[in-house]
């Protein structure tokens, strides 16, 4: 596996990490996943020393009947004493099974608690901030109210750790007026690289960026012929390249590539070993 790295200063994770929202659901209205799978996906990571695990209390699928949160409870509890457990709050289910982002503070306690709950924890390591929906961070918006309670709840004891997801630097230098941001989670990988200013501040301030969709999400197709002939060089498929790129732009990057597969798993914890040279980073440039 790649180096450690201390997650808001105090925590060691590996920098291959694994993202849950792919156990429920291969796609987010998708049916669901068969839940045996699901959970032995996330044993055997943790048996490959994954010790970071992002997910959400509304990763879940179609139907409601198979949960992330659930599932790593279900797979891990009790937890191993170097787990590192990440979620995320802001967006609401609609009645339709679809996702409302919400501005309003008071939505974010029940939410925070939705995840103690359903994780079986008394503390969350790190909780995301979300905002907006899926398309570009939505600007000029303040994220100042939602970030003071959850600031409030970690003075509580609730959350030891707190993160943005989906924000630009205008968001990030905000919040960290308020309370000290341990990560930020942003749309980013070799084919989308619009946020390499915002990866900048990050490494400049040792914050944690954590791209989601490290491979692309299925909205992208990262297979081109600069990848692909770094791959053939390493005898590597193209996600590991993109993988090793992702850990080779930034000592503050850590990889999340989510999966509801077992061989998948596997390939993917094995790019935490591949070592990019000066001449593969500049093909891939």
């Amino acid at each position: 596996m790649s180096d450690d790295f201390r997650l808001g200063g105090d925590l060691p994770v590996n920098r291959v990490g694994f993202g849950a929202m792919r156990l429920p659901t291969n796609t987010f209205h998708g049916p669901a996943r068969d839940p045996g799978t699901g959970r032995a996906v996330l044993r055997r990571a943790v048996e490959l020393g994954v010790n970071h695990i992002d997910t959400a209390a509304f990763y879940a699928s179609g139907d409601g009947t198979v949960r992330a949160n659930a599932l790593i409870r279900e797979a891990l509890h009790p937890y191993p004493a170097d787990l590192v457990i990440a979620t995320k709050v802001g967006p609401l289910r609609t009645p339709e099974g679809g996702l409302a982002a919400t501005t309003d503070p008071a939505h974010l306690r029940p939410l925070v608690e939705e995840n103690l709950e359903t994780l079986g924890v008394d503390r969350l390591d790190l909780v995301y901030l979300r905002i907006g929906g899926v398309g570009l961070p939505p600007h000029g918006e303040s994220v100042a109210a939602r970030f003071e309670a959850l600031a409030a709840l970690r003075e509580e004891g609730l959350i030891r750790h707190l993160g943005l997801s989906h924000v630009d630097a205008g968001h990030l230098a905000e919040a960290r007026t308020i309370a000290p941001v341990a990560a930020v989670q942003n749309h980013f990988h070799a084919d989308k690289r619009d946020d390499t200013a915002l990866l900048s501040a990050c490494d400049e301030a040792g914050v944690a960026f954590v791209p989601f969709f490290p491979l692309g999400g299925g909205l992208t197709d990262l297979t081109g012929d600069r990848i692909t002939e770094v791959a053939e060089r390493h005898d590597a498929t193209v996600p590991q390249i993109a993988l090793a790129w992702l850990l080779a732009t930034s000592p503050v990057t850590l990889a999340i590539p989510g999966t509801g597969s077992l061989a998948h798993l596997e390939e993917n914890t094995a790019a935490g070993s591949i070592a990019l040279t000066g001449e593969d980073l500049a093909d891939l440039s």
